[in-house]
């Protein structure tokens, strides 16, 4: 029997119509895209489906893209499908609580606007981010801690793929330290800050006010948290884990090394893209990996989970 994980992806994934066949198609899909509307006070069917440039704009794409996750989560638990345990990158963690139960989908809206309110003014100008392609973690840590000024790593994506944060100079500066290091490439990301940098505790301190105003469950199924790579089963760790986060390093590549050393063998990546399918592929080729970006995908998984 298999052990299904749900993973969902972070910022940067977003396109214009991501979930719109899922919202035409499905009332229980629909009912979630006005729930998130309701709750925020932005039409979020607009902003998911028509061409604009607010997509694109962190204040409106992780309200969008956490929206556009669940709608198709709830369709999938409408079908039948369950998950033993679940994980997102950055803001896909939020996704990740809709699907353990960790909180009301409601108050994860209004939580995910926040939040992308507070990464977007926390460092408005100054900030970057570099993808540095072939190099290990430790090696990546260790000149970030020898360079001047303020750099770190953002996201452990996946073996060869670390993402650098902080200060454009300091970026740049370490950029060219890791080449000589042996880096492939160091690609700057177009972002519109130095998330996940300690740049942005400001942004986690005004979340954490946001997180006393909510109620959390404990999971009905462990979710891996992204700063400490860790099961949470207790409700009492998460808002501490959700306000570190924002300044935190994400430890993606640890935290699927855990699911599948605690028995995880099939993770689907529900949302738009295929970017977590692809750092899966990366960290281990044993396990089985899907994704849900369209109806397609859906019926395509039904179709080979019903064979199994």
């Amino acid at each position: 029997m298999s052990k299904i994980a749900f993973v969902f992806p972070g910022q940067g994934a977003q396109y214009c119509g991501m979930g719109k066949d899922f919202y035409d198609t499905y009332e229980t899909a629909k009912k979630v895209y006005d729930l998130a509307s309701e709750a925020t006070g932005l039409n979020i069917a607009d902003l998911c489906f028509t061409e604009n440039e607010q997509l694109n704009i962190t204040e409106y794409t992780q309200i969008a893209m956490l929206t556009t996750e669940v709608a198709i989560l709830k369709v999938l638990e409408e079908k039948g499908l369950r998950a033993q345990c679940c994980a997102g990158l950055s803001l896909g963690e939020y996704g990740a609580l809709a699907a353990c139960g960790a909180m009301e989908l409601e108050d994860l809206f209004r939580l995910i606007r926040s939040r992308g309110i507070f990464m977007q003014e926390a460092y408005p100008v100054g900030g970057a981010m570099t993808a540095v392609l072939g190099l290990d973690a430790d090696t990546i840590r260790k000149v970030c801690e020898e360079t001047e000024g303020i750099v770190s790593i953002a996201n452990d994506n996946c073996p060869g793929q670390i993402v650098i944060t902080g200060e454009e100079k300091a970026v740049q500066a370490a950029s060219a330290a890791l080449q000589e290091k042996g880096a492939k490439r160091c690609v700057p990301l177009k972002v519109s800050g130095p998330f996940h940098s300690e740049l942005l505790k400001g942004a986690g301190e005004k979340l954490a006010v946001e997180l006393e105003k909510v109620e959390v469950h404990d999971p009905e199924i462990p979710y891996y948290c992204n700063v400490e790579a860790s099961a949470v089963t207790d409700s009492t760790v998460i808002k501490e884990l959700l306000a570190k986060q924002v300044s935190g390093t994400v430890r993606w590549r640890e935290s699927v090394e855990k699911m599948i050393e605690d028995g995880t063998d099939t993770f689907i990546e529900i949302g738009p893209g295929k970017t977590l399918t692809g750092f899966m592929r990366k960290i281990n080729k044993d396990v089985t990996v899907k994704n849900v970006d369209k109806i397609e995908d859906l019926e395509k998984l039904l179709s080979e989970m019903a064979e199994q």
